[in-house]
């Protein structure tokens, strides 16, 4: 709390001010924003270590996805293999085997109908297929997509 002289005339008596002095108060806060600034990288950045070595030890086998292919035409094909919608969800099944873990990658041709990929799309979910991902390629940033071109007159 600041104090000023008062206006009475005798000397050495104070009054407390009235107005708020916030200079300390924006000092400090300067300080604890430059000292979180400062720890906040190091909070994030984990600890190092290092890792002892094992004989037993074996990587990962990464599982294998199951791809399933709509063409352009509609026909579809699970890897190699071409097959009628009506049998896709069984070869599929065959393929994924007991494994829980294994995905189905479902790839559609940019031109292909939208309906060929809803159906088969439609025929590994109501099989108890649900492990399923839509595979598109990735886009530039910022560019728009192609025109359609105009019907011809």
């Amino acid at each position: 709390m600041a104090f000023s002289p008062s206006d009475s005339g005798r000397p050495g008596f104070y009054r407390p001010q009235a107005d708020i002095n916030v200079t300390p108060l924006v000092d400090v806060m300067l300080v604890l924003l430059i000292i979180f600034m400062v720890t906040a990288p190091l909070l994030t950045a984990g600890m190092k270590v290092q890792l002892p070595q094992a004989q037993a030890a074996r990587p990962l086998n990464p599982k294998e996805p199951v791809v399933v292919v709509v063409g352009r035409d509609g026909k579809i094909a699970v890897g190699d293999e071409q097959v009628e919608l009506s049998d896709l969800a069984q070869l599929v099944k065959l393929k994924l085997g007991d494994d829980p873990e294994r995905v189905v990658h479902l790839r559609g041709d940019k031109d292909a109908a939208y309906g060929q990929l809803v159906a088969a799309l439609d025929q590994l979910a109501s099989n108890g297929i649900t492990r399923i991902a839509i595979v598109t390629e990735a886009g530039k940033k910022g560019s728009a997509p192609a025109a359609a071109p105009e019907a011809a007159k």
